[in-house]
Order: structure tokens, then sequence, then C-alpha cells
């Protein structure tokens, strides 16, 4: 495999990815590619970019999309002003229905874009493929729910025939009914199910940051634990958090919060002994 012409020019050091590549040849990472990152379009065709690589290194890759800027845009268009009860969107059937256009539409964004790249990918979501089984999150959150049950042998079949399931952030509960789930929750719920060796959550920050605003490139669980209880990690990173915490208490080897805004995040994050942002392990 000649690595000159499968890597960008301004990516990780070469003897680096060598060493990597064998590292993480026969495990399995679920990628998590959301947050505002994705509405910059730059960004976007970095990230297809970056998973094609990826699969034509034979790395097994499992992606779990968001949506929330998009789904927001749609929203407002049709006059529809969102409730949120701790940071998750409560949802009635005339927004779930947007919900499920807006999520399995840039599901298709993202398997056709991989497509053009010379990479297999296949949409899964509630209207083909479904793999996540909810159970509802709240009665006052309407139509959000939680993963109950991850269908894991449908992506185990998918991933072994070298072809990228792109997973949306939705499920179905009782008589079909169909649920939004946090992108990170799902992301971190199929990543337990497969006993993935990497979750990463692709964002638009730059990781865990210390009192001074400084990046921690790699923290343990129990550190974690102690920002939480001091402060420095505050509301609108602790959902995250939970569920990297979550994530390395159930054989995910460790999380990377990776800053999405870098060109070639994934691949420095996978493929370089300095990575793109915060590791954390147990």
């Amino acid at each position: 495999m000649d690595l000159n012409k499968i890597l960008p020019q301004k990516g990780p050091p070469i003897n680096e990815v060598s060493k990597y590549i064998e590292k993480y040849k026969n495990d399995l990472i679920v990628i998590k590619y959301g947050g505002n990152v994705f509405i910059d379009r730059d960004i976007f065709n970095n990230f297809i970019a970056d998973i094609s690589i990826l699969n034509k290194l034979g790395l097994s890759i499992v992606v779990v999309h968001g949506g929330g800027p998009r789904i927001k845009r749609e929203l407002e268009k049709s006059n529809i002003q969102s409730k949120f009860i701790k940071g998750l969107r409560v949802t009635d059937e005339k927004i779930i229905n947007i919900v499920e256009d807006v999520l399995i539409d840039f599901n298709h964004d993202i398997v056709n874009s991989l497509k053009k790249k010379g990479t297999e990918a296949i949409s899964i979501n509630t209207k083909n493929n479904n793999i996540i089984e909810v159970i509802p999150e709240s009665e006052e959150l309407g139509f959000v729910g939680k993963p109950n049950k991850i269908n894991t042998d449908i992506i185990n079949k998918i991933v072994e025939k070298n072809i990228v399931p792109i997973i949306s952030p939705l499920g179905l509960g009782k008589n079909n009914q169909t649920y939004n789930i946090n992108g990170d929750t799902a992301a971190g719920a199929i990543a337990k199910s497969l006993k993935s060796r990497r979750l990463l959550l692709m964002t638009n920050i730059k990781g865990v940051l210390d009192k001074e605003k400084n990046l921690i490139e790699e923290i343990t669980s129990s550190e974690i634990l102690k920002m939480i209880k001091d402060e420095t990690i505050t509301e609108g990173m602790i959902p995250k958090i939970n569920t990297c915490l979550d994530a390395i208490n159930n054989e995910v080897t460790a999380v990377g919060i990776i800053d999405g805004r870098k060109k070639h995040s994934i691949l420095f994050e996978i493929f370089s002994d300095k990575g793109s942002g915060t590791l954390i392990r147990k």
C-alpha cells in the first residue's frame, strides 16, 4: 500500500500513520460528526475526505451524525420555536416529522458524498435498516427517546463488507413511532454495543479545557469527575462528558473529543501521537 498516494499532503506523518494502521486494523472506530461544524461546507468536504481515506486504509469505521443546526433552520422556516429541557429539544408530532426528514436528508448527503469519493457507504435510519430501539426519554419531552437496544448484527455485517454505515440519531419505539435521539447519546450507545476501540466526538470546540482555557490533551475519568465537581467543566459540556464516561465504563477503550474545525482532525486523532483534541481514558 502506497501511503503517499492515499494520505493528504498536510496530513499526519507517514511513519506515525504506519504504526497506527497496525494498531487499529482489527478494531472498530465510531465517529460522531456533529455540532456546528457541519454547517461549513469546507469542513464537511474535509470530513468526507478523511472517512474515505480511513476506508481505503482498511479501517472499520461507523459514522453517527447529528443535525441540530439544520433542524433549527428548518423549524425556523416553519415558524416553529424550539423549547429545550436540559439540552434536549421538546418534540411534538409536527416537529418529529421535520426532524426525521432533515436527518435522513443529511444522511443521504453524507452517503452520496462518500460514494463520489469511491467509498461504499449505506444509509441507516428509521426508514431504512433501522438499528435503534428506543424508550421515551420523558413524557414532557415528547418524541425524544433514549436507546434501549442496538441491532449490532446489521452494523457488523455492513462493516465486514468494507462498507461505511452512516447512522441517523433516530430510533423506533412502540407501534413503530419515530423518536429523535441526542446525537452524542446515540453514538455512545452504538460504540458501547459494538465494544468499539475508539469513540470520536467531532465538534466545534478544542476539547476539554482547564480553568485557564488551555487544552487538556489526555485525561482520566477520575480527573474528569473532579473537574465537574469544581465546575471547571460546566453545564454545556456535561451531557457530552457523561456520554464519554459511560462509553469508557462499558468497554470502549478511549473516547476523543476532537476539534472538527481543524483540517484532517480525524486523521490526526487516529494516526498521530499528538491527536486533535482531548483523549479520555478510564
